[in-house]
């Protein structure tokens, strides 16, 4: 536990210093659980982003995008429950003022206590779960107080009752109805269905897809940018006959494992899939799938079949009908949906290819091993010194090339250490222009990941780096198991 956190700590100081996270607000103390992408951050966010969006929209031909607003009709949010349901467990300690969520505190306190009594630990968990199912709100609470369990900041146990909290943020609005900041992006979906198949000529099954801020008053947002209040989602709503639902369920679940498995952050065992125990409102079945973050398994993307919760609602409190009609019936189609979390996302990425070496000569290096299609910087240009016009070649080279690709020219430093910032950031290449460039047209390569180095000639750089980096090799193999 304690190198899991030492490495924690190590990846979030990492990307604060490399410009990939900053805590929001910095200058006047930061704001909890709220953090800002920096250049080389926002770089790698919008690389995930296009490699989801294009294995979506460009991979699925019945796959189209929308991009909903986030403030809506208050009405939408009424009809999808979450006025009503979209609640989490609270509860207060009266000396140190501080909120937990219950299940949070027994779970991490069981996992920290009976980590070498299983038994215990099976039978307190199992427990928790029988009274989340039948909302056994007291029984939580008798259990917090058998375990002795104390606030983790303040160690008082001077506990509240345990109630539901709703996790929407409300803004007042005087000339109109209360409006809420979206809790998450599907509801701009399902409003949008109508117009969507009008206007694009969509027909059963078709999916829509969208990227977009969500936000959510949580509790306890945590854990750097895994849980946060502001966050951002890829989302998906595939429409699909009623009779066709566990086929679709099956499909997308099987579908979504290979996705990121086709990333190969790790080895596969850091990755299951994970059947739900406990589903939302709007479910019928639902399904994780998790990754082996530095602070242990948690969801990384969930896949639900919402079954036709969400367009029948919409249907009721908005009177316009929200169904498919055909020559010999109409119906309301069922939903699966794919909701995958890019912070999380970021954070699986980042954690897994983050790594510290130990080289021949006994140093260490720091390397970020990103696959190379989603590497913030493709390729890193040097001149070897800054004289003898080595910067001008090393220049003119960049400025040829950079139309193409995302690079960087940079001459600050010795070349070892402008190798090592590259190495940090996770720029797959580095080409130098040195002496033996003025006499044969040619430049060292420099390979991120084993440290290897050759001769090439100038008119290979922008090949090499389109080949090795591109997303056509990844998405080619994503087609095929299509």
């Amino acid at each position: 536990m304690k190198k899991c956190s030492h490495f924690f700590d190590f990846l979030i100081s990492h990307a604060k210093i490399y410009g990939f996270i900053f805590p929001s607000s910095e200058i006047y103390g930061g704001l909890n659980a709220i953090y800002d992408y920096g250049p080389h951050g926002v770089e790698l966010k919008n690389n995930i982003k296009e490699f989801w969006w294009k294995s979506m929209t460009q991979l699925h031909e019945n796959i189209v995008g929308v991009d909903s607003s986030i403030l809506m009709h208050s009405n939408i949010w009424h009809a999808s429950g979450h006025v009503d349901k979209f609640n989490e467990l609270l509860i207060e300690n009266k000396d140190s003022n501080k909120r937990y969520c219950p299940e949070i505190l027994i779970q991490e306190y069981v996992e920290k206590n009976f980590l070498n009594n299983p038994k215990k630990k099976e039978k307190i968990l199992s427990r928790l779960s029988q009274s989340l199912k039948k909302k056994d709100l007291e029984d939580i609470k008798i259990l917090i107080d058998e375990l002795c369990i104390f606030d983790p900041v303040f160690k008082r146990k001077n506990w509240t009752k345990i109630r539901y909290f709703n996790m929407m943020f409300k803004i007042k609005n005087e000339n109109e109805k209360d409006l809420y900041l979206r809790p998450e992006t599907a509801q701009g979906i399902f409003s949008n269905f109508k117009n969507i198949i009008k206007s694009n000529r969509m027909k059963i099954p078709f999916g829509i897809a969208q990227i977009g801020k969500s936000f959510r008053n949580e509790i306890i947002a945590r854990k750097f940018i895994f849980r946060m209040r502001e966050f951002e989602q890829m989302e998906m709503q595939f429409f699909i006959l009623p009779e066709e639902e566990i086929k679709w369920y099956e499909y997308w679940k099987k579908n979504r494992l290979k996705w990121h498995l086709e990333l190969n952050l790790e080895d596969k065992k850091y990755y299951k899939l994970c059947d739900h125990d406990h589903l939302s409102h709007y479910s019928s079945a639902g399904s994780d799938i998790e990754f082996h973050f530095p602070f242990g398994f948690q969801e990384l993307e969930g896949i639900h079949s919402r079954r036709d919760f969400d367009l029948r609602n919409h249907e009721l409190f908005s009177k316009k009908k929200l169904r498919i009609f055909e020559l010999d019936r109409n119906y309301i189609p069922y939903v699966i949906e794919t909701s995958l979390g890019l912070d999380r996302l970021f954070l699986a990425i980042f954690s897994s290819s983050l790594k510290k070496e130990r080289l021949k000569n006994g140093k260490i290096r720091i390397v970020l091993k990103l696959p190379y299609y989603l590497s913030p910087i493709k390729a890193a240009i040097f001149p070897l010194v800054r004289k003898d016009g080595l910067p001008e070649i090393a220049k003119k080279i960049f400025n040829d090339i950079r139309v193409h690709h995302r690079l960087v020219y940079d001459e600050k430093e010795s070349i070892g250490k402008l190798y090592r910032r590259q190495d940090a950031i996770g720029t797959p290449f580095c080409f130098t222009v040195d002496y033996n460039t003025l006499k044969t047209n040619t430049v060292t390569i420099r390979y991120r990941d084993n440290m290897e180095q050759k001769r090439i000639h100038i008119e290979e750089i922008s090949k090499i780096i389109e080949q090795e980096t591109g997303l056509k090799k990844v998405l080619k193999n994503l087609s095929d198991f299509i």
